[in-house]
């Protein structure tokens, strides 16, 4: 069921929205050669101590899981698309990096992802990225009242697939907000028009996820987390929370 969010309510998620906005900020400056990535998963947890947040990725464990997850940010590094767990694996030079976190503040939920490079960047690397920000931005453009989830999705599918990306098939987006995880879900390819109608009040987290070797297929890592390419090309992963209103899409976790 899909819970329609006052208002008020939207408001208390902005201000969980950006304690993960600074979050992400503070890791993306912190990372560099060198730096391991148990290192970014602290920097991440001062923030959200010091905003008076808590996680609510730390001890999530859904069904496929055979361990809650022991961090409070994701960490996927080069052919890891997803759920990366943080290790004292260093970064190095060249790296591509995804990085999720969310806050929970005052009972609501916040959620978003950035993908970046670290030292000198590999131009395609670049390329990559690039992509998955322009389909994150056409997916919260589409995110409007009167469309449809489909209408998102398409949006999303259409620059991911135009730019020769594979897409994860079961993994995409999700309603947000007193859970990280509510309805509906929000798929990354789709057809106009079809699904949920999007409606004032319903808060989502839009996520598009790119495959750079252009296929679909990845494999779960021995850790039980981590999904990572079959074909060992890299990813990239983007995401908002976002809220659907009669003025138009509202980015709750927008950065600086």
């Amino acid at each position: 069921m899909v819970e329609l969010k006052t208002d008020t309510s939207i408001d208390a998620m902005y201000e969980a929205g950006q304690v993960v906005s600074r979050a992400l900020t503070a890791v993306r400056q912190a990372a560099d050669v060198g730096v391991s990535l148990v290192e970014l998963d602290e920097v991440a947890h001062d923030v959200l101590r010091e905003a008076g947040a808590s996680s609510p990725f730390l001890g999530y464990r859904p069904s496929f899981a055979p361990t809650p997850f022991p961090a409070v940010i994701c960490a996927s590094v080069n052919d890891a698309i997803v759920h990366g767990i943080p290790t004292r694996d260093r970064l190095r030079d060249g790296d591509l990096v995804s990085i999720d976190c969310g806050a929970e503040l005052n009972g609501w939920v916040g959620d978003s992802a950035i993908s970046f490079t670290v030292g000198r960047a590999r131009p395609e690397d670049v390329r990559l990225i690039e992509a998955a920000e322009r389909a994150l931005a056409v997916g919260i453009e589409a995110a409007v009242v009167g469309n449809r989830v489909g209408d998102i999705a398409h949006a999303i599918g259409t620059v991911c697939r135009g730019a020769g990306y594979g897409i994860m098939d079961d993994f995409g987006g999700h309603g947000v907000g007193r859970h990280m995880h509510e309805d509906p879900a929000i798929p990354n390819e789709g057809r106009p028009g079809r699904g949920l109608p999007l409606r004032h009040g319903m808060v989502i987290a839009i996520e598009p996820m790119l495959i750079a070797g252009g296929g679909d297929d990845y494999h779960c890592a021995s850790d039980g987390w981590t999904l990572r390419t079959n074909d060992g090309s890299r990813a990239a992963h983007t995401e908002h929370t976002v809220a659907i209103t009669d003025s138009g899409p509202r980015v709750l976790t927008q950065r600086a």
